[in-house]
């Protein structure tokens, strides 16, 4: 730590100089954990550093992806919980990589705050490393902001940004896609990080106990389902991407399913789903209940169990299932694909 940079006038204005170098400190061992054969120089200098080993990458090309928690964060701050939003921060990225066939390398994160509270911000890199950890990238830098008057002392937002990289000849090309190819859902763990603004609203959540058991819930609180992580699919679609052709796939974030699809889906072409084989899980549907949200709606704001689709040709459904389902995934048939221009149908 560096003992002699401490502005009096700096910290008067409400920037603690020394408050940041505690908390790299606290940081540094959560970093740690995710240390890959990228071989990163440590932690603190300007650039970070990784070393891309293209031995099976012909042509190498690299897959970028940036995003944040969004209002979800809002969700940490009432229940003084840090520790997962990082989770979240990290899989708004890699899983969106992943839909490329591009494996996630390594992630780096920007948090800005009112206040540096060392510990706090600690926890939340404990989540952020946790994020890389299950996601097998490198933590290899981040950027801690203290921005008095910007932020209240209490409230921080955090993104991150993340880089992958996949052959040429592998990237994944949905103009393979065909009438009568399956689509495979893989289950989503809840909310994850989209629809927080209407969740919010529906729920009052600055006017509720949100620590208090919910019957529909299955005794579990508000707040501790809502603050669940998003999932991340990166090491089991990286393992079905050795053994079966996929053509395409969607990750569920903001807009549902009929954004979100249509995203992998070639012009002439429509994704059948079939709502009855869809396990919606039950925060969605206490969501459309309390706030009298259409289905459509639902649909169009939130995963509604499904994180992330895959479509394959029919003849390989079965051994991808068979590959998801052993990397942990809860993954299951959840519609075809047609020929149609509507692009999503759920019916």
């Amino acid at each position: 730590m560096n003992t002699k940079s401490r502005s009096d006038s700096y910290a008067a204005a409400g920037v603690d100089i020394t408050a940041g170098y505690k908390a790299v400190e606290l940081m540094k061992q959560h970093i740690a954990r995710t240390m890959t054969a990228g071989k990163s120089e440590d932690i603190g200098g300007f650039g970070g550093l990784f070393e891309l080993d293209i031995t099976d990458m012909p042509k190498p090309v690299l897959v970028s992806g940036t995003d944040g928690v969004g209002t979800k964060l809002k969700m940490a701050f009432l229940m003084d919980k840090h520790d997962t939003v990082g989770i979240d921060c990290v899989a708004m990225c890699v899983n969106d990589i992943i839909c490329c066939g591009a494996k996630p390398l390594f992630f780096l994160d920007y948090i800005a705050c009112g206040k540096n509270y060392p510990e706090k911000i600690a926890q939340i890199v404990s989540g952020i490393a946790e994020g890389c950890v299950q996601s097998g990238c490198e933590l290899i830098g981040g950027e801690t902001a203290e921005m008095p008057g910007f932020y209240s002392e209490d409230e921080y937002d955090l993104a991150g940004f993340s880089v992958g990289a996949v052959d040429k000849a592998k990237v994944l090309d949905k103009t393979k896609v065909k009438e009568g190819d399956v689509i495979i859902g893989l289950a989503s763990s809840g909310v994850h990080s989209n629809g927080f603004s209407l969740v919010r609203k529906v729920f009052d959540v600055e006017n509720t106990d949100l620590k208090a058991p919910v019957e529909a819930l299955g005794g579990a609180s508000l707040g501790e389902t809502l603050l669940t992580p998003t999932k991340i699919y990166v090491k089991s679609m990286v393992e079905l991407f050795k053994h079966v052709e996929v053509k395409a796939v969607s990750h569920i974030t903001g807009g549902g399913f009929y954004e979100n699809i249509p995203r992998s889906i070639p012009d002439g072409y429509c994704a059948k789903i079939d709502k009855a084989s869809l396990k919606i899980l039950s925060i969605f549907k206490l969501i459309a209940e309390t706030g009298n949200i259409p289905e459509h709606d639902m649909f169009n704001t939130f995963n509604m169990g499904i994180g992330m689709s895959v479509v394959v040709g029919k003849e390989e459904a079965d051994k991808a299932l068979e590959i998801l389902k052993g990397a942990g995934e809860d993954a299951y048939i959840i519609g075809e694909i047609i020929k149609s221009d509507e692009k999503v149908v759920i019916c």
